[in-house]
């Protein structure tokens, strides 16, 4: 009888990419994949560290696993097994670590386990790991777009991060590896992929700069990263590629070069996760960010010059140790200026082992909590206000999903922008990219679609 594998995945893409690698790989072993509330043999929790009380959820899932089966191999994956090894191996209710360059080998060191023999992991800390572990995909648990790895490890070192901790130093991917891929996913009905990583703007850095520990300076310092478009450019070559987006990009390589680039590839999305953390100077220094906020914002203007109506988009953190009242009051009206399509707000999670944890004048949760407040209020109203600008306009919508609700069918779908639309149609359109009129815009900023055209 085939043993019964459950997975269940913390934290971000890149984790929910590889638990799909990993559940490939079991699948060709012979394991039966079933969802993680069903009794399985064993079950295989990718977690994350990110904050505190990610750790915290880790564990929590880590147990409700052991209480489910108390007979099944409890395996501790990822980013929170990476830092806090020991004292999982401690934990009566986990039987296996695997940290993140051992996911390539879990179908090994679950064989080793049955056969009675100790896991043999790598002595290696992860650190000192100069090779990138080479999980793929040829499907996605997506209908019509899906995440392609590229990249893994992180040089920044930003004070209030783990990441680099757990998951190491960049390590490229082979390019030809990536394409490859690519050319899979298509080939499988895949028409948008995401190029996604730890810290994808760094992709590359190891094949110039091997041994060196490179980071990213601000974009007028900063070499153009030609791997990164050179990837680009094939990825979006591909038969069948119809979009290509980006997962979060580091200010500093956005150069004038890069951003004209880009816009060149007729397949790129015109929607950039720029992670900017903060719209204070101090607080982005005391954070190790490496760009201002005045370049931050030339870097905008260089993609609304380069593309029509960009969205962008970004993530800020909320009550940093120190951040006063006048330094939010900055992050506020610097958040306006910008004028984001979409905000990832975060409260300051103190997280151990990072230098933030130590740094003086703490942010109590009440003011992050106000903080956090004040940054949704905005991000709704300059959501919707992005969303406008394409009332009356036409769109291409990729179609994602078919849904009935009250007796109405409707089919769900993002716009190159990242924006969510929904259209009422007698017509099967998931999977399909349908250019769309836009006849009105709902309050929390999806499209009405209708008057369908031919794409």
């Amino acid at each position: 009888m085939r043993k019964k594998v459950a997975f269940h995945t913390l934290g971000c893409r890149v984790n929910t990419y590889e638990t799909e690698a990993m559940t490939e790989q079991l699948r060709k072993e012979g394991y039966e994949i079933v969802p993680f509330d069903e009794c399985a043999d064993i079950y295989i929790i990718n977690t994350c560290t990110v904050t505190n009380i990610a750790d915290r959820k880790s564990r929590q899932m880590l147990h409700r696993a052991r209480e489910m089966n108390p007979a099944a191999v409890v395996v501790a994956a990822g980013c929170y097994a990476e830092g806090a090894s020991g004292k999982l191996l401690e934990d009566a209710a986990v039987d296996l670590v695997v940290g993140n360059q051992d996911k390539i080998r879990l179908a090994q060191i679950l064989r080793e386990y049955d056969a009675g023999l100790p896991a043999a992991l790598p002595q290696v800390p992860i650190g000192r790991v100069k090779e990138y572990a080479p999980l793929s995909i040829s499907e996605t648990e997506g209908r019509t777009r899906a995440f392609l790895k590229i990249q893994d490890g992180c040089n920044q070192f930003c004070t209030y991060c783990m990441i680099p901790y757990v998951r190491g130093r960049v390590r490229s991917r082979d390019p030809e590896d990536i394409v490859q891929e690519a050319a899979r996913l298509a080939k499988a009905g895949y028409s948008e992929i995401v190029l996604t990583g730890i810290h994808i703007s760094s992709y590359g850095l190891d094949f110039d700069y091997p041994g060196e520990n490179r980071q990213t300076p601000f974009a007028d310092r900063a070499e153009t990263n030609r791997h990164l478009l050179q990837l680009a450019r094939r990825t979006a070559g591909v038969p069948g590629v119809r979009r290509l987006r980006f997962g979060s990009l580091e200010p500093g390589i956005m150069t004038e070069e890069f951003v004209k680039a880009l816009a060149d590839i007729p397949e790129t999305c015109p929607q950039f996760h720029l992670s900017l953390q903060s719209g204070c100077d101090a607080t982005l220094a005391r954070m190790n960010r490496r760009y201002d906020t005045a370049s931050y914002a030339a870097i905008c203007d260089r993609l609304r010059t380069a593309f029509a109506r960009p969205a962008i988009t970004t993530d800020i953190i909320v009550g940093f140790p120190g951040e006063t009242d006048e330094e939010f009051g900055e992050t506020l009206a610097f958040a306006r200026k910008i004028g984001f399509s979409k905000m990832h707000i975060f409260k300051y999670s103190k997280r151990d082992g990072t230098k933030a944890a130590s740094m003086k004048n703490q942010v109590s949760e009440q003011v992050r909590k106000r903080r956090s407040e004040a940054l949704l209020e905005l991000d709704r109203e300059m959501h919707r206000s992005y969303a406008s600008l394409f009332r009356g306009a036409e769109t291409e919508v990729l179609f994602e999903e078919r849904k009935t609700e009250n007796g109405v069918t409707y089919e769900t779908g993002h716009t190159p922008e990242a924006l969510d639309a929904y259209c009422i149609s007698g017509e099967e359109l998931s999977g399909r990219i349908v250019r769309c009129k836009v006849r009105d815009i709902r309050d929390d900023g999806t499209l009405l679609c209708g008057d369908i055209f031919p794409a």
